[in-house]
C-alpha cells in the first residue's frame, strides 16, 4: 500500500494574509508547496490529504486544481477549526488562536488508513527526504507504534537573516528517538552556533546535531492514541485561551511510556523556507540552481 502524505496548511491564510498572496519563489512562478508534491508523487505517496479552514478552502482548492500535479495523485481535504473537539470539551470563550499541529493531525482520522508522513505547507524539505520516509512507510504496513521522522542537520537548517527555533533530537545506539527539546533563540556567533536558553544565556551546538523539521512518519493508530491524549491535554489546558497540542509533545508521551519507538532516519537534503523576509532571496536562488541542475 502506498503511503499518503499529510500536509499541515490551515495556518496558511494568517499567514500571509490571504492566499493570494502565497509567494511564488520558483522559476515559473511555484510556491514551495508544489515542490514537496513534487517530490512526494515521485518518492511514491499515492495520496495527498489537506488540512486547511473552511475559510479560504474555495481559495485554496482552485489553486490545487490549477497546479501541475492536479491528476497524478488523489486529493483529498479536511478542515480544521477552533470547535472540531472530543465529546464533552468546548471553545472557552475569547479564545482564537488554533489548537496546534497534533490536533491538525486528528483532522484526517476518518481518511487516512495506512501509514502517513506529516509536512508543514510552506517548508522545503528536499527530494532525498521525501524518498528516504516514502521508503521506510512502506515497511510499516499493518504495523502499530512504529513511528519515524527524518532529522536534519542543524547547520543545514539555520538562517542567515534572525535566529530560529529548532526541536533537537537525542538519539540512542540503535538510532531510535529518546526525546526531543524545543530549543529556541539557535544562531551562528562567533563562537560557531548557540542557542539562548531563558536566561539569556548561550550555550553551543554541534553542526551535526539532528534537528526535527516536522517531517514525521506515523502508523494510523497514532490517530487514536493521540486523541486520548488530546483529551488529558484539554483537561489540563482547555480552558486556556493559548495552549497548543503540538506534536512533539504527543512524540515525547508515546516514547516515554514505552507505546511507540521513533526511528530517525537521516537525509542529505537541505531543508529551507522563509523564516524571516530576507530569506527570500536566498530561497529564490536556491530552487533556481534546483531548476538548473535538472532537479526540478
Amino acid at each position: 500500500m502506498k503511503p499518503t502524505l499529510l500536509v499541515l496548511a490551515a495556518g496558511l491564510g494568517s499567514r500571509y494574509g490571504g492566499l493570494k498572496q502565497m509567494d511564488g519563489v520558483g522559476p515559473n512562478g511555484e510556491i514551495i508547496m508544489d515542490y514537496s508534491i513534487h517530490d512526494a508523487i515521485r518518492a511514491g505517496f499515492g495520496k495527498v490529504v489537506f488540512v486547511i479552514r473552511r475559510s479560504f478552502a474555495d481559495e485554496f482548492k482552485q489553486r490545487i486544481n490549477s497546479s501541475h500535479f492536479d491528476g497524478r495523485i488523489e486529493v483529498e481535504y479536511v478542515y480544521q477549526e477552533l470547535d472540531k473537539l472530543p465529546e464533552g470539551f468546548t471553545v472557552p470563550e475569547g479564545r482564537e488562536k488554533p489548537w496546534g499541529t497534533n490536533h491538525a493531525i486528528l483532522m484526517a482520522k476518518e481518511v487516512i488508513h495506512e501509514p502517513f508522513a506529516i509536512i508543514n505547507a510552506d517548508d522545503f524539505y528536499g527530494r532525498d527526504a521525501f524518498a528516504v520516509m516514502a521508503k521506510h512507510l512502506q515497511t510499516l504496513d499493518g504495523t502499530r507504534g512504529k513511528y519515524c521522522m527524518v532529522g536534519y542537520r542543524l547547520e543545514n537548517t539555520l538562517s542567515e537573516n534572525g535566529t530560529v527555533s529548532r526541536g533537537v533530537c537525542e538519539t540512542d545506539a540503535q538510532g531510535l528517538l529518546v526525546g526531543m527539546t524545543e530549543r529556541t533563540s539557535i544562531g551562528r556567533t562567533d563562537n560557531g552556533i548557540e542557542y539562548k536558553d531563558a536566561d539569556g544565556t548561550l550555550h553551543p551546538l554541534d553542526a551535526d546535531t539532528t534537528v526535527s523539521m516536522n517531517l514525521f512518519g506515523f502508523t494510523p493508530d497514532y490517530f487514536a492514541e493521540s486523541e486520548k491524549l488530546f483529551v488529558e491535554f484539554l483537561k489540563e489546558h482547555g480552558q486556556e485561551l493559548k495552549s497548543e497540542y503540538y506534536i512533539p509533545f504527543a512524540v515525547n508521551t508515546f516514547i516515554h511510556s514505552g507505546y511507540a519507538t521513533m526511528t530517525v532516519l537521516k537525509t542529505s537534503a537541505q531543508w529551507f523556507g522563509v523564516t524571516y523576509k530576507e530569506d527570500r532571496p536566498s530561497v529564490v536562488e536556491r530552487l533556481k540552481r534546483l531548476h538548473e541542475a535538472g532537479v526540478y
